[in-house]
């Protein structure tokens, strides 16, 4: 382990000043939690590639934060505010709430509380280096909204509240009874429209960067109505072109969604994929004006133009 805290930190362009023994015990806990616990019985060059996989700007920069560098506060105030503020309108319904959610993270990140080594108790000694701090920090962000949604609804007393015990008990109802029963709680429904906000956004990303002509051919096949033969016409290849450059575009935007889920916020790969497919069925108004814009161009320059004119 010592070995793999000192490769950490030659890989950190900022080490802060920190030591193989300031990294010893987040390295264990990290290996612990990720390697160890689906197979106790884990080689030294499995544990190494893992150590080796570490964010370690990262890394170093939140122990350091933990170690009371101001400096470091400072860094990660300036490198991660917007991320934060970001999350937090995600995450939120209006702008007040949202100012409310990003300035309570900073306190949650600090920790009101002290340790047994004297550290603060804040919700830096979770980050592991494992994802990507942005990552790590708008999942706080959306899990710190999820608790104080639930904290807030514990205070709230309704008229729903007898409404849903007469729901619960009543025999005469079996439909609404296995209704209640199977209902999302109010943090697992905020849950979901943090995640699909996240997948609306990342699919935003993606179909703006596609060729100006991709754009166009989803444009047209998705939105248009046309068939793959009418939509190779206008950009001047084959049916069966277009088909193939349909099917590469589908992946290459599933693939790149993915890709902004896992590395900025923090997502698994099987979290993404499971989450871009629930989200995209109920997006299909919202995606048409993201393909709008640099596909126009593509539209006047493209071969047969003219026919749509």
């Amino acid at each position: 382990m010592i070995a793999g805290g000192q490769r950490v930190l030659a890989r950190a362009g900022d080490a802060r000043s920190l030591n193989h023994e300031a990294l010893w015990k987040r390295l264990r806990a990290a290996t612990g939690k990720y390697v160890l616990k689906d197979d106790p019985s884990a080689d030294s060059n499995t544990i190494d590639k893992f150590l080796d996989r570490l964010h370690a700007d990262d890394l170093c920069l939140v122990i350091a934060c933990e170690r009371g560098d101001q400096a470091a506060w400072s860094d990660l105030f300036e490198a991660y505010g917007a991320t934060v503020r970001s999350a937090a309108r995600s995450a939120s319904s209006n702008e007040a709430m949202a100012d409310d959610l990003a300035q309570s993270i900073w306190a949650e990140l600090h920790g009101l509380k002290v340790r047994e080594d004297g550290l603060p108790a804040g919700k830096l000694a979770y980050y592991s280096g494992a994802g990507s701090l942005g990552g790590w920090l708008r999942a706080v962000v959306a899990q710190l909204a999820i608790d104080q949604h639930r904290r807030q609804a514990k205070l709230v007393q309704t008229e729903e509240d007898s409404d849903l015990d007469r729901l619960a008990q009543t025999d005469a109802e079996p439909d609404g009874a296995r209704a209640f029963q199977s209902a999302a709680s109010p943090e697992d429904l905020l849950a979901s429209d943090i995640a699909s906000a996240d997948v609306e956004k990342a699919l935003a990303r993606a179909l703006a960067e596609l060729e100006n002509e991709d754009r166009l051919l989803m444009k047209l096949y998705y939105f248009d109505g046309m068939r793959l033969r009418e939509a190779g016409a206008v950009l001047g290849v084959h049916e069966a072109t277009a088909s193939r450059r349909l099917t590469r575009i589908h992946g290459e935007v599933r693939q790149h969604v993915e890709t902004i889920l896992m590395k900025e916020h923090g997502w698994t790969k099987a979290e993404a994929a499971r989450s871009l497919s629930e989200v995209a069925t109920q997006l299909q108004t919202e995606i048409e004006p993201m393909l709008h814009g640099r596909s126009d161009t593509a539209l006047q320059s493209s071969p047969a133009s003219a026919e749509l004119t």
